[in-house]
């Protein structure tokens, strides 16, 4: 019989050591700092010897743990291929994806049968969060958030851009047939709803459509965009949404964006996945169909005018 390290602990040290934080590594692998900590002290232990040096408020890998982390690194890349190698065929591969909830709403989620089309061995696994500002914590392959592909703007993770994005008016098909909205100025006098997740949406796009003095109008304020759009669908008033994600409810007839051409550019989504991290075969190939489902020519979008 072999006489292994603890495999789990080795695990955690490979992580710890190739992304020179505790903090990271918990962030990767969906554990506490503490468990991190523990996990490291049981290799320790079983070695013999100290792995990580405190410097400051970090701990760093001693000379000889950085030589150990490459080998256990190499070790783990060696078992995955052999791992893929010797996979049942057919036997499917789940991939973990958290995205703000609205974008997997309106636009991620209606497209996935489509990808499972293309590769029915891959399983896509959705978690949502509730604002795009939200930390990048363990528990997911790839995290779609809003931003740049800057490197700066991601230091520890790999972005690919997803989804340019810009907000538009939007009214449900019925409230522009009773109050048409044809100008700007038609707006007076309508409900216009909003959402806390979306600051500033109604203020930018009243700027740029030349109604700036309707900045300080009474708004309906919800907690999230889901909420405002469905408010919006249902009539209740007029919102700012985002364009291409709500391009599935314009389709549909459900919404309708009756001044197209006033419309504010935003930052877009990114997909993320940890820049030290593996990167099998299926994960790229979801980015690859993100990418390009992102990069598909835009539908035709009504404009509510009739013409």
């Amino acid at each position: 019989m072999r006489h292994l390290p603890p495999l789990n602990a080795l695990r955690v040290f490979e992580v710890a050591a190739r992304t020179g934080s505790y903090v990271e590594a918990a962030a990767q692998l969906g554990l506490t700092h503490g468990a991190v900590s523990r996990q490291i002290g049981a290799l320790e232990r079983w070695l013999g010897q100290r792995l990580f040096m405190k410097s400051g408020r970090r701990m760093i890998a001693t000379p000889i743990a950085s030589v150990f982390a490459d080998e256990v690194s190499r070790s783990f890349d060696r078992l995955t291929a052999a791992a893929e190698a010797c996979g049942r065929p057919g036997a499917r591969r789940l991939l973990r994806v958290s995205a703000p909830t609205s974008f997997a709403m309106r636009w991620l989620i209606p497209r996935l049968e489509q990808f499972h089309v293309l590769y029915p061995d891959v399983e896509v696994a959705v978690t949502t969060v509730s604002t795009v500002h939200d930390e990048l914590r363990g528990g997911f392959d790839v995290a779609v958030r809003r931003g740049t592909e800057s490197r700066d703007a991601w230091p520890q993770h790999h972005a690919t851009l997803v989804l340019e994005d810009s907000e538009t008016l939007i009214m449900s098909p019925a409230l522009f047939e009773r109050r048409p909205i044809r100008k700007p100025g038609d707006i007076e006098g309508h409900s216009l709803l909003a959402s806390e997740t979306r600051p500033g949406d109604w203020t930018d796009w009243l700027d740029m459509a030349g109604m700036s003095h309707l900045a300080g109008h009474p708004k309906r304020l919800f907690d999230h965009f889901f909420v405002t759009r469905q408010a919006v669908e249902d009539g209740l008033g007029i919102g700012i949404g985002p364009l291409p994600m709500l391009e599935i409810d314009i389709a549909a007839g459900r919404l309708v964006t009756p001044l197209p051409d006033i419309a504010v550019r935003r930052t877009g989504y990114v997909a993320l996945v940890p820049r030290h991290a593996e990167m099998p075969a299926s994960l790229k190939r979801f980015i690859d169909w993100l990418a390009a489902e992102g990069a598909r020519p835009k539908a035709s979008r009504s404009s509510g005018t009739g013409g």
